[in-house]
């Protein structure tokens, strides 16, 4: 039976947390989720949503964070990585056979302090 070390649980329940926030932040903002954690050879999808409203598909990177001692979590977020969702995103489009007028890529960070609701930081259009 294998077991669990280190710290990878508690991260990835952190994650976890964070995507479900998350979603559910872009619902209340009227947006539908179409995928979560979506994987292919290239990589993974935190959450893909749609926003009516501009016809966009929106590729959402999630980084979460228990406080934001070491900085915020959409600071996590480099220049190579957003380049990356932008091919994650094509990949999702393709597999998907999606055609829609827009897409943009966004980031959310969530820090879940020890008591309190969420943070939440909501960058658009992050990658060119």
């Amino acid at each position: 039976m294998a077991t669990q070390t280190g710290s990878g649980a508690p991260r990835q329940a952190v994650g976890r947390y964070g995507e479900a926030v998350a979603a559910r932040f872009l619902q209340d903002k009227g947006l539908q989720v179409l995928d979560r954690n979506w994987r292919c050879a290239a990589g993974e999808i935190d959450i893909v949503a749609y926003d009516e409203a501009s016809r966009c598909v929106v590729i959402v990177e999630v980084k979460t964070r228990r406080s934001s001692t070491y900085g915020s979590p959409v600071e996590a977020v480099t220049w190579s990585k957003a380049t990356r969702l932008r091919r994650l995103a094509a990949a999702w489009l393709h597999a998907n056979d999606a055609h829609p007028d827009a897409v943009r890529i966004d980031v959310i960070g969530v820090v879940r302090p020890p008591r309190g609701a969420a943070q939440i930081t909501h960058l658009q259009d992050v990658a060119p």
